[in-house]
């Protein structure tokens, strides 16, 4: 009876209801759009797009002709190549590691598809062939640094100088083969798809799947984990040996991909020429672009953006 006529207390509940405003509206749907926008592309790119915006407006201002769709495409073929190479080596950042080797495999590659198609006649053959070598160069360095626990930045530097002796014996240090007239490397040279590029259409669609596989899946959390703490990581049951050994052998192969598309641009495999220095462009760009050197944080795709302030400068 008593527990029948006892006036019940209230449970107050605003420890586990969202705040809302006078209007009843949720707390996160009062954040001003220019918020959520800031927070989506990320504090650390303000400054990164604010420079890129002032060295548009200037070199516009210097060269009418600059907004034009021609000289458009004119820089984002200049930049498909670095941008290509940043944007895995974004990803090798954000896994705490740092790849050097990117540029001589570039020109490995491009020296290897091209005497594939020379000797076969066949552009499959060729693509196929330094896809497959660029892949085998990431085994290579992935396996340098996991079994023979060499420091990742130590490592490619000296794959960097063997890959670059393997491109010039192979190739007598001249270039090798002539592709200016195979139906498919002129597509990937000067072609266009909805009046783009195939150059640029190709950077669009690997920062694309870079994009996705590092925001939406599994395999993305994970490489974030691994440079952000990998002794946590390890304890968490992430196979990291894994990890470092796969990212390499991605970053091989779209290295390959770059030199593929250097030897369509220049019509031949070049060994030095169009890769010397691509992998101090790739780091810059990716460092530019928001990836911390340490580890664990990145942008993605970015890193092609930091790119577009040389191609701008280079072609105005």
């Amino acid at each position: 009876m008593n527990a029948m006529t006892r006036k019940d207390t209230p449970v107050s509940t605003t420890a586990t209801s969202p705040k809302t405003d006078p209007r009843g509206a949720p707390e996160d749907d009062r954040i001003p759009p220019l918020k959520r926008f800031v927070t989506a592309i990320g504090v650390q790119n303000i400054s990164l797009i604010i420079a890129i915006a002032i060295v548009v407006a200037i070199i516009g201002i210097q060269n009418p002709l600059f907004f034009t769709v021609p000289n458009l495409k004119v820089i984002g073929t200049a930049i498909a190549i670095v941008g290509l190479l940043a944007v895995v080596q974004t990803i090798v950042i954000i896994l705490g590691a740092l790849d050097i080797s990117v540029g001589s495999i570039a020109g490995l590659t491009s020296v290897t598809s091209a005497m594939i198609f020379t000797s076969t006649s066949s552009a499959a053959l060729g693509v196929l062939g330094a896809v497959a070598i660029g892949v085998a160069c990431g085994l290579v360095n992935g396996c340098i640094i996991v079994f023979g626990r060499v420091n990742p930045v130590i490592a490619t530097l000296a794959t960097l100088a063997a890959f670059k002796g393997i491109a010039q014996l192979i190739s007598d240090g001249r270039a090798q083969g002539y592709t200016g007239a195979d139906p498919f490397f002129v597509f990937l040279a000067r072609g266009t798809l909805l009046g783009i590029p195939t150059l640029i259409w190709v950077l669009v669609l690997v920062a694309v799947l870079a994009h996705v596989v590092l925001r939406y899946t599994t395999i993305g959390r994970n490489i974030y984990a691994v440079g952000g703490n990998n002794i946590a990581s390890r304890l968490g049951g992430i196979n990291i040996n894994r990890y470092i050994i796969g990212v390499y052998m991605v970053t091989g192969a779209v290295a390959a991909i770059a030199g593929i598309l250097i030897t369509a641009r220049t019509g031949s495999g070049q060994p030095i020429s169009g890769s010397e220095g691509l992998e101090l462009q790739a780091i810059t760009a990716a460092a530019l672009g928001g990836a911390a050197l340490k580890g664990g944080k990145g942008p993605s795709p970015a890193p092609s953006s930091p790119s577009s302030c040389s191609g701008c400068s280079r072609t105005a």
